[in-house]
């Protein structure tokens, strides 16, 4: 690799080397000894809901019985009350689904939202494995898409890490192309992530989340309703407050653009129409019980899901 290359790498695009060298910092994600909070299958007990069980059978209901456990089913068929049994699910289903279309190739602060996305991929990634969960995923992109059916080990990951850093999206010629509608591309990813994912999964779709409709969404709340989703929204901060009055250039590499920010009115509704699309996706979140996080490009990836997901040491 050239000074060049190595200059870029974790800022503009990203290698597999440091995708790997972040199993370290997964290793913060993992439950400390006596630290859970809540009675639930499974190593995720906060903040999912915990449908990491198995239905095993059903018997007559006994006394005691939690009512909400009764199969209807069963109970109809044979006219006599039948309670549901599950068994835990050791492995749960972890599916990574990054999103690295053109819009994600855009910093004006820290690094490009896609080389976040794909930092915060490879921390779950390893924080996955070292749980002994079943990893899967998907990446997608105008010119670009791999799918990984969920499997144990490390082999997995890194051949998903693999992929997510030798994807042709990171060469400018190719990500600065629009190449469709970015509706249609999400919608489409949806699509095939309905079909990947299993029941009880729990899926990280990372994303900037850019041109979401009304089709999207019903592909959302489709997932929710059988899997644990978590939306991580990536977004650079010029994009949710324009800078001081000033004229200023962006440039893709290719082309530049200029914009003058020279009255408050300008700014304000910059900053409505950013704060609109933001609360439309967290109601969709909190109507749906889906989980949203927030992460800036200018941020640590590490220290958004330690602040999380981490399970903190219950005193003696």
């Amino acid at each position: 690799m050239d000074v060049s290359a190595r200059d870029e790498d974790g800022l503009v695009s990203v290698s597999a080397a440091t995708l790997i060298a972040l199993r370290h910092g997964a290793i913060s994600l993992l439950p400390c000894p006596g630290s859970i909070r809540a009675a639930r299958g499974g190593p995720y007990l906060s903040p999912f809901k915990g449908r990491g069980m198995e239905f095993d059978e059903a018997r007559p209901y006994q006394q005691g019985d939690d009512a909400r456990s009764l199969d209807w089913r069963v109970t109809a068929r044979t006219g006599r009350p039948h309670t549901k049994l599950f068994r835990e699910e050791r492995e749960r289903a972890v599916l990574l689904c990054v999103d690295l279309r053109y819009t994600m190739h855009f910093a004006t602060r820290g690094a490009f939202k896609a080389v976040r996305a794909a930092q915060v991929a490879a921390l779950l990634g390893w924080s996955a494995v070292h749980q002994g969960d079943r990893l899967g995923g998907l990446l997608f992109a105008e010119y670009f898409h791999r799918e990984f059916a969920p499997r144990r080990g490390q082999a997995q990951l890194l051949q998903l890490l693999e992929q997510l850093a030798t994807a042709p999206v990171w060469c400018s010629s190719i990500s600065n192309r629009s190449g469709g509608d970015p509706a249609s591309i999400l919608t489409d990813a949806l699509t095939r992530l309905r079909h990947v994912a299993q029941p009880g999964s729990l899926i990280f779709l990372i994303s900037d989340f850019h041109a979401l409709d009304t089709i999207t969404e019903a592909h959302l709340i489709q997932l929710a309703r059988h899997s644990d989703l978590v939306l991580i929204q990536i977004y650079d901060p010029l994009e949710a407050e324009l800078p001081l009055t000033g004229h200023y250039r962006v440039s893709d590499g290719h082309g530049v653009l200029s914009f003058i920010t020279d009255t408050e009115a300008i700014r304000c509704r910059y900053r409505e129409a950013f704060a609109a699309r933001h609360a439309a996706l967290t109601t969709l979140c909190q109507r749906h019980g889906l989980h949203h996080l927030t992460l800036t490009t200018d941020n640590d990836p590490l220290k958004l899901l330690l602040n999380r997901f981490a399970f903190r040491r219950v005193s003696q």
